[in-house]
């Protein structure tokens, strides 16, 4: 708060200042008083006059420059409210009480917004429970009338299985705290687990599966783990070359970390779009691919989950020579969740 705006709102107050004390002047001039005492009387009215301005303005310029510190010391400008102590002049109380109001408005909507939000995620995951009950029943019917027409209905119910799995676990992905739990996994039962169920596309699309070095122990949540597996998995197999097609799945222990790696021959991922894999929707050349039609989400959920269960993902890959995925998984037990 500088002091030449703080005058420049005060300007008309100084102007009739100056014209009481004009007024004045001429009255005591038309009373014939010693002129003395004229300029004793106005020198006073002004510097009483100054002093009472020069003590507001330093008060005000103390409050508003901490608010102004304070403000620019939070990450959450909202919380300002709470750092402001109650003024001792009239505007910065009436300042003071607008901001608790705000603040008040503010969060009935975010507890609103919130509520929405909840009831929102529970129909979602209500309704995907409810879908699965017709899907299996598909698939059991498909099971007993086994065709080439019936097998290829199967592929499609695989992936609207999986659509539908993707959307269970996005829906779910703010509040993973509410839904894991971190326990010592075996990393060959997690990776066996994952091959089955998506054994009938390996076999299909003919690849080969290479696994060694898995019998290690991991602290994560066996479900989510699954699923994040489940999406690497399912992208080797989408993104898979013509001929000769391979997955290797291996394992090794570091100092403070375990490193689970999968790698395929695959199509590869363009250099100039490797670091931008893991963003929600991002196709890139090879998902824009009429064959392939990505979404975009499976890569970004893997990144959001992994960095809730206090694990990393990285991947490496050049153009028409294969991915390698690595998850990283801590040592320790005691995971800090976001």
């Amino acid at each position: 708060m500088s002091f030449k705006n703080y005058m420049k709102d005060h300007c008309y107050t100084f102007l009739f200042i100056l014209v009481a004390v004009t007024a004045s002047e001429i009255f005591l001039l038309t009373c014939k008083m010693h002129w003395v005492i004229r300029i004793y009387f106005a020198l006073a009215i002004i510097l009483a006059c100054i002093a009472g301005f020069l003590m507001d303005y330093f008060k005000r310029r103390k409050f508003y420059n901490k608010v102004l510190n304070d403000l620019d010391k939070l990450d959450q400008k909202y919380l300002i409210h709470e750092m402001i102590a109650r003024p001792d002049f009239f505007d910065g109380v009436i300042l003071k009480e607008i901001l608790d109001e705000v603040n008040k408005s503010m969060v009935e909507q975010v507890n609103l917004y919130k509520l929405q939000q909840e009831e929102y995620k529970e129909y979602i995951e209500l309704w995907i429970h409810e879908i699965k009950i017709p899907i299996a029943t598909s698939k059991m019917i498909i099971e007993n009338h086994k065709n080439e027409v019936t097998q290829s209905i199967d592929e499609e119910m695989d992936k609207i299985e999986n659509f539908i799995e993707q959307a269970l676990y996005y829906a779910r992905s703010n509040h993973v705290e509410k839904d894991y739990i971190i326990k010592k996994c075996h990393l060959q039962e997690i990776v066996s687990e994952v091959l089955k169920k998506n054994k009938n596309s390996l076999i299909k699309e003919k690849i080969k599966i290479e696994l060694h070095d898995l019998d290690i122990d991991v602290y994560t949540d066996f479900k989510w783990c699954q699923f994040i597996l489940n999406q690497i998995i399912q992208n080797s197999i989408k993104y898979s070359q013509k001929e000769n097609k391979e997955i290797e799945i291996y394992a090794n222990t570091y100092k403070d970390n375990v490193v689970l790696y999968l790698k395929d021959n695959g199509i590869g991922i363009k250099s100039s779009e490797i670091t931008r894999v893991f963003e929600k929707g991002f196709t890139g050349s090879n998902g824009r691919n009429a064959n392939q039609k990505s979404t975009g989400i499976g890569l970004y959920l893997c990144k959001k989950l992994c960095e809730k269960l206090g694990m990393n993902i990285k991947i490496q890959s050049k153009n028409e020579n294969g991915c390698i995925v690595m998850i990283v998984f801590p040592k320790d037990s005691r995971i800090e969740l976001l």
